[in-house]
């Protein structure tokens, strides 16, 4: 494999223009408006097939098209359509064709041909300007003259838009959602105010909406502007973790993407902007310490209060329990099974039964799964009904395994529901549970966790199971570390590691990095020794990565190892040479390269082939997988235009025009790992992601290896990880809601 060829830069194509008829539609996605279709063209031998996305598309038509001709592996060459505009018929065959395709509502082959039979060249025009001569051919009445009308001011004002949206820089792609979202409306939302989109169209955030808002006109100093530029500063944050903003950040940050020219303008003009939204609850700004004002988006207010209410209002409730009588089981328990709890999680298994909420956290190894299976065993000796739940589907596939009983994930247990896009289960239809046990909450959002405890039923009892020093969740938030820095939630922190798990290299190393230590970790040259290997892989990140294919495809088979679905690729970005969207592409050719008879497709620079790894990207409710779920592509159907993908077991099936839901997953980032745990787990680390590095990073990777973690950089690197504890401090407030009263909102 020669890798220097794997990492050149790819070239576009230079665009071209293609006219032609469209001779009929393989495929459509009336959602997208991805479509592909086989059109005529002049003076071509054979029909073209063309891919891209149209807000309608029917047979007959006339298209002038741009775009991009690409060479597909299976369907051979195809036009990649990236702008079009629909021109009339010139011919009589054309003109029957066009009416009678479906197009418009009345009309059908029959009576287009009677209908260009009379008319002749003159249809178009008749149909456009003077329906009403339509009744002078034969069949056709006064409804159908109206219905024939109605229709036609509909596909006219489809084009209209479709012109208007591709005449001011709007992508097709684009232009086809904004459509299906405005309609006859769309060209007065996106004159007046296109920041709307921002809100209302899935993909179409404040920078796509501010270059809209520029080809049309739209003033750079609009309100409309400002307060869809904050909003965007905000939801940017909250993809940092962040549930608020201290106002001068967001000014700071607001004034670098609204930038006029005139910074203290900017400031002033934004100072404004705030107070406005501020009265208009468009934002929720409220007095933190100091009287420093903080900015939250509503839902994010709202969301964090009560969760902090739901929280006090089930600690209130009392637990009545008996326990001398527990600890007799305890007793009983262990010694029929020939085993001893540690002090701590004696402790632990006491504070839970007699806990309304109770925190168990601890590193790995220290025996929090051998407490939780005791609790279980305790809870169901009482005869309580027990839930099981994980944020993950392997992470709840593994709870099962070590409990015995079933294990769901949070969505599942909460029963999402698609048509209202809320959880079914809530205060007035709660879990139907005595106890309730979830494990890797250092993953909880505030949105996840805020819908738990809405379900959990008044008098259950709710054990949370996580590490904190692992990475927060990948939502807004950092729920875990709150609970335990409040003071107000039962905590029973596990230190002590077993000596089984003591064995452990990658153990002993994680405890060595989370206590500020570089890690002990064993050349490479002598695997036999330890379980958590060190590869010097230089200070080049190119160098990296052919480390790491050697690895792959020498070191691990030797091992034992499957390469094709043991091992994984854990990175801290996703840039960069060592970053997940270049190891993805060499990886893919390394482990899946393309073969005859592996099916494939391509869609936004990406190829998926048939024993493809994928990643889940977002949660999608109604297929039932959920962002960060791992699948395998198990099938590609060209005809019917769809892929399938195995998830635990699970086929689901995804439209080609849905393909943006998913990415490839030979490698996949270190957040996205959260939950789950791998064979093989191969770490590349280089200063290059000095940006990301930090100690709760590395660790967090490093204890999803189950049997062999190799570690590939720079020892600069791993030190500089070490050396930071916190890559940036999440801007939250549960914990203080949780304890003393909060100053009044600026209402």
């Amino acid at each position: 494999m020669n890798l220097r060829d794997s990492c050149v830069p790819y070239r576009c194509p230079t665009p071209e223009s293609l006219t032609g008829v469209v001779e009929r539609i393989t495929y459509h996605a009336e959602e997208s408006g991805y479509t592909v279709a086989r059109i005529q063209c002049p003076r071509a031998k054979e029909l073209v097939t063309v891919v891209g996305n149209f807000a309608n598309i029917q047979a007959g038509q006339t298209l002038q098209l741009k775009g991009i001709w690409k060479n597909h592996p299976q369907y051979g060459q195809q036009f990649e359509v990236q702008q079009y505009t629909e021109t009339k018929p010139a011919t009589l065959t054309g003109m029957e064709k066009y009416l009678g395709s479906g197009l418009i509502k009345g009309l059908g082959p029959v009576m287009a041909r009677r209908i260009v039979a009379h008319f002749g060249l003159e249809t178009l025009e008749i149909i456009e300007n003077k329906t009403e001569r339509l009744i002078e051919v034969p069949g056709i009445g006064k409804k159908r003259v109206v219905m024939i009308q109605k229709a036609w001011a509909t596909q006219k004002a489809i084009k209209e838009v479709m012109v208007f949206l591709q005449g001011h820089g709007v992508s097709t792609a684009y232009a086809v959602k904004i459509f299906k979202q405005y309609g006859q409306n769309a060209i007065a939302t996106v004159t007046d105010n296109p920041y709307q989109l921002a809100d209302d169209i899935y993909g179409i955030g404040f920078l796509t909406a501010d270059k809209i808002a520029q080809n049309v006109g739209v003033s750079p100093w609009s309100k409309y502007r400002y307060k869809s530029g904050l909003l965007h500063v905000l939801s940017q944050a909250a993809e940092d973790g962040h549930c608020f903003l201290p106002q001068p950040e967001l000014m700071k940050l607001g004034a670098e993407i609204l930038s006029n020219g005139g910074h203290q303008a900017e400031i002033e003009a934004i100072s404004a902007i705030i107070e406005e939204m501020g009265q208009q609850q468009a934002l929720m700004v409220e007095k933190g310490e100091g009287g420093m004002p903080l900015c939250y988006k509503p839902a994010f207010f709202y969301t964090e209060e009560n969760l902090a209410q739901l929280l006090r209002q089930q600690l209130s409730l009392p637990v009545e329990v008996d326990l001398p009588r527990v600890r007799n089981w305890i007793e009983r328990f262990t010694q029929s099974r020939g085993i001893s709890l540690s002090p701590q999680q004696q402790q632990a298994v006491e504070m839970a039964v007699s806990s309304r909420i109770m925190v168990l956290t601890g590193g790995p190894g220290t025996g929090k799964t051998f407490c939780t299976r005791t609790i279980v065993a305790l809870w169901k000796a009482m005869g309580k009904k027990i839930g099981l739940a994980a944020p993950t589907g392997r992470a709840a596939q593994r709870m099962g395994e070590v409990t015995g009983l079933e294990a769901k994930t949070l969505h599942r247990m909460l029963e999402f529901d698609p048509s209202t896009m809320g959880f079914k289960r809530d205060k007035d239809n709660p879990l139907p549970y005595d106890a309730l046990v979830v494990d890797e909450t250092s993953m909880l959002d505030l949105f996840l966790a805020h819908s738990l405890l809405k379900a959990i039923a008044s008098g259950a009892c709710l054990l949370l199971v996580g590490d904190r020093d692992q990475l927060p969740s990948v939502g807004p938030g950092k729920v875990l570390a709150d609970l335990i820095d409040s003071g107000k939630i039962p905590i029973v922190r596990l230190s002590v590691v077993f000596r089984q798990a003591s064995q452990s290299a990658i153990i002993r190393a994680a405890h060595q990095i989370n206590e500020g230590q570089y890690p002990y970790l064993e050349p490479i040259s002598d695997p036999a020794k330890s379980d958590c290997l060190w590869h010097n892989g230089g200070t080049e990140p190119e160098h990296g990565v052919q480390v790491v294919c050697e690895l792959i495809r020498d070191f691990i088979p030797r091992q034992g190892f499957n390469p094709l679905t043991d091992v994984q690729v854990l990175c801290p970005m996703t840039r960069g040479a060592v970053g997940t969207r270049n190891f993805n592409q060499v990886l893919q050719q390394l482990i899946n390269p393309p073969s005859p008879d592996k099916a494939e497709v391509s869609t936004r620079g990406m190829t998926f082939r048939v024993g493809d790894r994928v990643i889940q990207l977002k949660n999608d409710y109604e297929r039932e997988v959920f962002n960060g779920d791992l699948g395998r592509v198990w099938a590609i159907d060209p005809v019917e235009q769809e892929l399938t993908i195995c998830f635990d077991g699970r086929d689901v099936v995804y439209d080609f025009a849905d393909l943006n839901e998913i990415a490839l997953a030979w490698s996949i980032s270190i957040h996205k790992s959260q939950g789950s745990e791998y064979p093989v787990v191969l770490l590349p680390i280089y200063t290059s992601h000095y940006i990301m590095l930090s100690r709760n990073l590395i660790y967090t990777g490093l204890t999803r290896a189950k049997k062999l973690a190799i570690i590939i950089g720079s020892s600069k690197a791993i030190g500089m990880a070490v050396r930071q504890v916190n890559q940036q401090e999440r801007y939250t407030r549960l914990k203080e809601r949780l304890g003393v009263k909060l100053m009044e909102v600026w209402r």
